[in-house]
């Protein structure tokens, strides 16, 4: 898939992709900046999109780490399963909500999110952020791209730290929050 045709994707999934760009290299330096990729074991993603936050994931990790990156869009596994061929990289064409059924009982060091949580239904909401709270490890570390500062209270609720980094260098602006 040729990079203009993941921005058709883009634009004609807005309901589920939730962005108006695909993540900045800033905005990918900024979250990343948060956690310690390269002594991780076990790293989730949530919302691979065009890959951009997998391939900083990818460049940081250890060969001995796995990393499972959840995307719904089909286009988009489809797209990162040809520029992922790693072993320890896994594309799963599902929703987060099922972040058990594929670590089987393994804790994850880090989940890293870009999903639109401000388009998501209520229901599913606290399912993935349930599902994300019981993959961590018990000094894992839940982190969230959003474009909302509002979504703050949402993770409130789920877990007991939140802080927030915020960066312009991305279109639009974004936050990072931090949750543990």
């Amino acid at each position: 898939m040729t990079k203009s045709d993941l921005w058709v994707e883009l634009y004609s999934n807005i309901s589920t992709t939730g962005a108006l760009t695909f993540s900045s290299k800033a905005l990918v330096a900024k979250m990343l900046s948060h956690a310690n990729i390269a002594d991780s074991k076990i790293i989730v993603e949530l919302g691979g999109g065009d890959g951009s936050i997998t391939q900083g994931i990818v460049d940081r990790m250890s060969p001995n780490a796995e990393l499972f990156v959840f995307e719904i869009n089909k286009s988009f596994c489809d797209s990162m399963e040809k520029l992922f061929p790693q072993e320890n990289v896994h594309i799963i064409n599902d929703s987060a909500e099922n972040i058990h059924l594929y670590l089987k009982g393994k804790k994850a060091d880090y989940v890293l999110s870009s999903l639109p949580f401000s388009l998501i239904p209520l229901d599913v909401k606290y399912q993935i952020l349930e599902q994300s709270k019981l993959a961590l490890s018990p000094n894992g570390f839940f982190i969230q791209i959003c474009y909302s500062y509002l979504l703050k209270n949402l993770f409130k609720k789920h877990f007991e730290r939140v802080k927030t980094s915020f960066t312009l260098k991305n279109l639009p602006p974004a936050f990072v929050m931090v949750c543990n």
